[in-house]
């Protein structure tokens, strides 16, 4: 579900059940041509689109940080305490062009990049997510 669906009336109401924050990273240096911004777009897109649709009823996504590089995660780290300080429980990150990690933001629950995120012959990306995803939320149950 994104932020955007959500009105102030139902916020209270839905927010028990929508625990987790899905917080998108493009990883865009604003060095890229127009068609290289929009690959990485549509790179991140089909990610989300893993986890977003069989978890749209947990899930809440906010606005991506577009301009962000590994250099700033301190900033992140801080966003992700402050969603958290709002009333989500988790918040995962995802960006398919960053290679971050759990311990380079501390304060999210899960990451998912090319750097947590390694596809095999047995389990495709979306797979992986998902039941990294169900992880996280099993583990604190």
């Amino acid at each position: 579900m994104k932020f955007s669906e959500i009105a102030s009336d139902q916020w209270e109401e839905l927010q028990p059940y929508l625990d987790t924050c899905l917080l998108p990273i493009t990883g865009l240096t604003g060095k890229e041509s127009p068609y290289e911004a929009t690959s990485a777009l549509e790179h991140l897109r089909d990610w989300m689109d893993e986890v977003e649709v069989p978890f749209k009823g947990r899930m809440v996504t906010y606005p991506a940080f577009h301009y962000a590089e590994e250099e700033d995660c301190a900033r992140v780290n801080a966003f992700c305490q402050h969603l958290k300080e709002g009333g989500f429980t988790y918040v995962i990150l995802i960006s398919a062009q960053l290679s971050l990690t759990d311990e380079m933001v501390k304060n999210a629950d899960l990451v998912l990049s090319p750097a947590t995120v390694a596809p095999s012959e047995e389990e495709n990306i979306g797979r992986i997510m998902t039941r990294k995803i169900q992880q996280l939320w099993h583990k604190n149950v």
